[in-house]
């Protein structure tokens, strides 16, 4: 006789930031009621696991799994710890335990590519953005679009549709997979930046996220200076210098490097570009100007072109995204979260005739060709 998994209950509240308190009292029953659901001691009656898949939004069968893959409280990387409450960031970790099931689901039905990544832990973090770019073959130009590099290079990118300024993105590896959740609700400027910081973390810091290492305000540190140096290369930057500064020609500025304003700012004083003066100056018309909430001139969001194949190739198939979430026992809600709505947002608009490299090879699951 299948039974209901425990752990799966105590999954779905967490996900959905229920207290154990809150969900007793949307089931009329008492809060020990649920420590025993959760800690496996007596299931449910069918009507309350009814009642609870109903509350926290997962079909009734995704309590009947095996147990998740779960992410350790010192396995990812985030930013804003100090800022974020456990209930949030439980819940982001979560999202990504259903991105782990969506990959494995991927990988089953298409060659995706592999990790790709080297290990630079031991060089400061200017040093292991230049050494990183040299190996990648990026020479001084920008990045045009950092999570089709990402994803070039084996690390799987998913969003996070997190209304809450204190999450910007997280880094984890599972099962020698290296993962990237960035929250859609920023900037694309912003989301850039954040891609590159949790870049760092899977160069520089890989041995300590595998093993439960202390995550430290100077590695925080250290991934923003990496982000910094990776999108805006020094010796371009310095060339670029304007002969006239102005938050005007900053705003063009930023476009060629994708980066905001106060972030090109920043990066031009510490490479001795201005006086201290200057750069004052500017961070108080920044200020002013509103550019640290609301970029100037904001750049277009950038997705996942991985995904976009694979929902494509699926579609083209027969294969929706419901039919997917099916096929994970979760609802549709919680992948289009995860794959920055391409679902919802129109596929085509996204694909630029990505699809027609997706040609099966015969008795060959089709490789997806990242570039």
């Amino acid at each position: 006789m299948t039974i209901v998994n425990p752990k799966r209950i105590e999954f779905a509240r967490v996900r959905r930031q229920w207290t154990k308190t809150r969900l007793a009292k949307a089931l009329g029953v008492d809060s020990r009621a649920i420590q025993g659901y959760e800690s496996g001691e007596y299931s449910p009656e069918p009507a309350n696991l009814e009642k609870i898949a109903e509350l926290l939004k997962f079909p009734v069968v995704f309590f009947y799994g095996d147990d998740l893959p779960i992410i350790g409280d010192h396995a990812a990387s985030f930013r804003s710890m100090s800022k974020m409450s456990g209930a949030l960031k439980n819940s982001a970790l979560t999202a990504g335990s259903i991105a782990f099931l969506f990959n494995e689901w991927m990988e089953e039905r298409f060659s995706l590519p592999t990790a790709d990544l080297p290990d630079l832990s031991d060089l400061p973090p200017e040093i292991a953005a230049e050494t990183l770019r040299r190996i990648w073959g990026l020479g001084e130009s920008p990045v045009q679009n950092i999570i089709h590099l990402l994803e070039s290079k084996g690390i799987r990118v998913f969003s996070l549709a997190i209304d809450a300024k204190e999450v910007d993105a997280y880094s984890v590896w599972n099962g020698g997979k290296p993962f990237v959740f960035l929250n859609t609700f920023k900037s694309a400027e912003h989301s850039r930046f954040d891609a590159a910081h949790e870049l760092k973390h899977l160069v520089c810091d890989r041995h300590s996220m595998l093993h439960g290492g202390e995550h430290t305000q100077k590695m925080e540190k250290d991934a923003q200076a990496f982000a910094s140096a990776f999108l805006m290369p020094s010796s371009n930057i310095i060339a670029s210098k304007p002969r006239f500064v102005s938050i005007e020609k900053l705003v063009e500025l930023k476009k060629t490097w994708g980066v905001s304003v106060a972030a090109l700012a920043f990066r031009m004083n510490q490479l001795g570009l201005f006086t201290e003066w200057t750069y004052r100056s500017l961070c108080i018309d920044i200020a002013k100007s509103g550019y640290r909430t609301q970029e100037p001139e904001p750049m277009r969001p950038e997705f996942s072109q991985l995904l976009v194949k694979v929902l494509e190739k699926s579609r083209a198939e027969g294969i929706r995204l419901a039919d997917i979430a099916r096929d994970l026992n979760i609802y549709s809600e919680d992948l289009e979260n995860l794959t920055f709505s391409l679902a919802i947002t129109g596929l085509s608009s996204q694909t630029n005739n990505f699809a027609e490299s997706l040609d099966r090879p015969s008795r060959e699951r089709p490789s997806l060709r990242v570039v």
